[in-house]
């Protein structure tokens, strides 16, 4: 029952805490001038995949290389199929040229990068290096087009127009504090039901793609959820972007550098391919009718229910 208790408890706090987040990330933007897609590019999508990278590196350290690689490969799924279909769902997500043009030709870079590093059936430490190097230059691109275009996507006020006002100070404390409560909350989740699902005898690849990925990508839907419904679509979207770039430049990084292993083919042909079909859905809807639909954000989940089924069916078999 503790298990149990535990991971009901650190949903309730997830919420909550990323509502106090995206309130500090949206104040933040307002009174600094920057605009709401470099803060869910930069401030909310590192936040929320802090769990990630923290699960990677204690992975990798327990000589658990394959739970860091499930848990990236299977957070990218998740926070396209759980977190933007769910957020879709919610609200409308409207896609601007100028994300299409910068932010989704990164993660498309990032999922092809990804494939070179893995088609071989190994993660080495020069994947690793090739992962931080395409991060590195994304971070490049991404803060010279803001340095370059301060009031790109129609600046901070456009975006977020019915933030609260409060002084600066004010909106970073809560933007920390609402991190901090997430970053607890999604650890008390993920080991809640990591000691259920071992429980269960399952896989710890499996683990990593389900339980482990949905537990940290619980801060991508939490606080998307809540942004979308505010009426700040651009820090949703930034934070799912800039939270799956990270997942497979950074996190997917760790193992890679920490604790070199080999790659099971059925990671390239279900786990990769499922993450590459649903960013080529993300991709395809975005580009054709510049929003994602709650039909289509329904689609996408139905897609993310289904790999889930398929990964319940092989490990019970």
């Amino acid at each position: 029952m503790l298990p149990i208790v535990s991971l009901a408890a650190g949903l309730i706090l997830l919420v909550w805490s990323a509502e106090r987040f995206v309130a500090g990330a949206a104040v933040t933007a307002t009174n600094l001038g920057v605009s709401s897609l470099i803060i869910g590019l930069t401030i909310v999508s590192i936040g929320t995949s802090a769990p990630e990278i923290l699960v990677a590196v204690s992975a990798s350290l327990e000589a658990a290389p394959k739970l860091a690689i499930g848990n990236a490969i299977g957070s990218n799924i998740a926070n396209i199929g759980l977190v933007l279909g769910v957020t879709a769902i919610a609200a409308q997500l409207p896609f601007s040229q100028e994300i299409l043009k910068n932010e989704v030709r990164w993660l498309i870079g990032a999922t092809l990068l990804a494939f070179f590093c893995l088609v071989n059936l190994f993660l080495g430490a020069m994947d690793g290096l090739f992962l931080l190097a395409g991060l590195g230059l994304i971070l490049y691109l991404m803060l010279n087009k803001q340095r370059s275009n301060p009031q790109s996507q129609g600046g901070a006020s456009g975006d977020l127009s019915d933030t609260p006002t409060m002084p600066t100070h004010k909106g970073v404390l809560w933007l920390i504090f609402g991190l901090l409560l997430l970053l607890i909350s999604a650890q008390v989740v993920t080991k809640a039901a990591v000691e259920i699902a071992n429980q269960l005898g399952v896989d710890e690849l499996i683990v990593g793609l389900t339980v482990i990925a949905i537990g940290t990508s619980l801060p991508e839907l939490a606080a998307s959820v809540t942004a979308a419904v505010k009426g700040h679509a651009e820090i949703a979207i930034g934070n799912v972007i800039g939270s799956n770039i990270l997942n497979i430049l950074a996190v997917l990084a760790v193992p890679a550098l920490m604790h070199p292993v080999a790659v099971d083919s059925i990671v390239i042909w279900r786990d990769y391919g499922v993450m590459a079909l649903l960013t080529l859905i993300l991709v395809i809807f975005a580009q054709l009718r510049g929003a994602i639909s709650r039909l289509e954000g329904a689609l996408m989940l139905c897609i993310w229910i289904g790999y889930n089924v398929v990964l319940y069916i092989q490990a019970s078999a």
